[in-house]
């Protein structure tokens, strides 16, 4: 099962982002009887954008229509990029991920934290993030060291139990099961409000326009989704032995 799936995540995102309903220009106010004479007929009153633009336009005046229409053209198209960094990340992050040194001393073996083990993500993330401007090198820095901080305290974290119904007469495979079953301690750093937090501190900059929202939508879409990943991943393969078990690469699929 590949790591979450990036469609999803793109598309909640986006949902997300555009239920804020963030009017450009910001904080527009009617300039008086004057404003509208500086413009002819078509450019007063002109098209909506489509409900789901990232942004609405604060009036139908062209160019507020048209701001609105480019601007959210371009979160969408960062998004689009860090949501696809995000998953492919995790998707590399999965390869290489094993559970070892599972104690077995009947047909069941305990996970206890630090069993599963895995690269950093964070540079797993940052290396697809968008970085076409300096900007986008902030945001995509930010959010990629907040899931990868996260995502490292959800794995060092998880316990449970894995059978292994041969045991302690041959040495087997666990029997497969979900990776939602699993818990951990560590999944809090993982929930929107967590991850929100560390995005924004991980920027250090307050005044950088739309910058919690675009967090906020990221870190709840990645939420959603992660319960799905959680549900359809298996872990497999761990190998049992009446005295240990050990996770070859690839146990989590």
């Amino acid at each position: 099962m590949p790591a979450p799936q990036n469609a999803m995540l793109i598309q909640l995102a986006k949902v997300n982002f555009a239920s804020n309903a963030i009017n450009l220009p910001t904080n527009w106010r009617d300039l008086g009887k004057q404003y509208p004479d500086a413009f002819s007929s078509s450019e007063r009153m002109s098209s909506p954008n489509p409900p789901m633009t990232l942004f609405r336009e604060a009036t139908l005046n062209k160019y507020h229509v048209d701001t609105a229409n480019q601007i959210g053209r371009m979160f969408e198209n960062y998004i689009e990029g860090i949501c696809k960094a995000i998953s492919n990340g995790i998707g590399n992050w999965m390869t290489t991920a094993s559970i070892v040194g599972v104690v077995t001393g009947s047909p069941v073996g305990m996970v206890v934290p630090g069993n599963v083990i895995g690269p950093p993500l964070m540079p797993l993330i940052f290396k697809d993030a968008p970085t076409n401007t300096p900007q986008e090198v902030k945001y995509s820095k930010a959010i990629s060291t907040a899931l990868g901080t996260a995502w490292q305290a959800w794995h060092m974290g998880i316990t449970g139990t894995l059978a292994f119904p041969s045991l302690p007469y041959v040495p087997c495979p666990n029997v497969p099961m979900p990776l939602i079953a699993l818990p951990s301690t560590g999944e809090v750093m993982l929930s929107p409000m967590s991850l929100r937090a560390s995005m924004n501190a991980n920027l250090g900059d307050p005044s950088a326009l739309h910058a919690d929202p675009l967090f906020d939508a990221i870190s709840k879409s990645f939420s959603t989704v992660f319960q799905t990943f959680k549900a359809s991943t298996i872990v497999v393969n761990v190998l049992g032995t009446a005295a240990v078990a050990n996770g070859a690469p690839g146990c989590i699929k």
